[in-house]
């Protein structure tokens, strides 16, 4: 259906761009209607369809530059805002953006927010007030991105993995999720985490601190933290994040968030 062979040649030489085009906008054309992703799960683990994330970069230098309105503003940029909004049941409130070649599933609502070209978000799930979704990102169902929340998006190169939000999680206002971090089905994270590749995200529920980078296991109760590190000019203390509990596996998920909030005492 796809000539990926055709995207993946024209992206090691752009000589052959002009013969890719039409496989290029056929393959951004597939991603705004939700019949491919940039990365889905394949025996659990996320894998990255990297001629897809050719195709969105090689349609950056193909697209023409085109002047659009909304009442009294103007806009000039080469890829247009989503089409067919109400009839795909997909709500964004003005000024709220959804980029062509984004797809979110029906229930999604965007509050005056932006979701970037390449995203997918699920059913169910809210991009709150100023929060965005990347280039690429992937956002799962019955999510809840709050206010001024930023996920970052992922393009180059292209076998990188874009920031994945599972189906559940809760990322609390002025978060920041960047680099390819995935946080798992159920993760809360309270207001101003930052996540990114390198955060030392730091288990402190049990005798010892368990130590990882770049993924929040499923269910946690994440917080912004600090621990020192000592330098040449002396001690300072650096970010990380601090999984303080773990969300109950109930079959209700607002009344499991619900309580991981009142009983952990995040700030969202």
């Amino acid at each position: 259906m796809f000539d990926t062979d055709l995207i993946d040649r024209a992206y090691a030489d752009l000589d052959l761009l002009p013969e890719a085009g039409d496989a290029v906008r056929a393959t951004i054309a597939a991603l705004d209607r939700g019949e491919i992703r940039v990365a889905e799960r394949v025996d659990g683990e996320w894998m990255v369809n990297e001629w897809i994330k050719r195709a969105i970069m090689l349609y950056f230098r193909i697209a023409a530059f085109e002047t659009s309105t909304a009442g009294q503003m103007e806009f000039s940029d080469k890829i247009p805002s989503k089409t067919g909004l109400a009839e795909a049941g997909v709500r964004v409130v003005p000024p709220g953006t959804v980029r062509y070649g984004a797809f979110c599933e029906p229930g999604v609502v965007v509050m005056p927010g932006f979701v970037n070209l390449g995203a997918w978000v699920g059913s169910g799930t809210m991009v709150d007030t100023w929060a965005t979704v990347g280039s690429c990102a992937q956002i799962g169902r019955d999510v809840h991105l709050s206010g001024g929340v930023g996920i970052g998006g992922v393009l180059e190169p292209p076998g990188a993995r874009p920031v994945i939000i599972e189906d559940g999680a809760f990322i609390g206002s002025r978060s920041i999720v960047v680099e390819g971090a995935v946080i798992e089905e159920g993760a809360v994270l309270g207001a101003n985490t930052v996540i990114t590749a390198s955060t030392p995200i730091i288990d402190v529920t049990g005798s010892e601190p368990i130590e990882t980078r770049g993924r929040v296991p499923a269910r946690s109760v994440v917080v912004p933290g600090t621990r020192p590190k000592v330098f040449p000019a002396g001690s300072y203390d650096l970010q990380c994040a601090l999984i303080i509990g773990r969300r109950s596996e109930s079959t209700d998920r607002k009344t499991s968030l619900n309580e991981a909030l009142r009983v952990f005492e995040v700030q969202v």
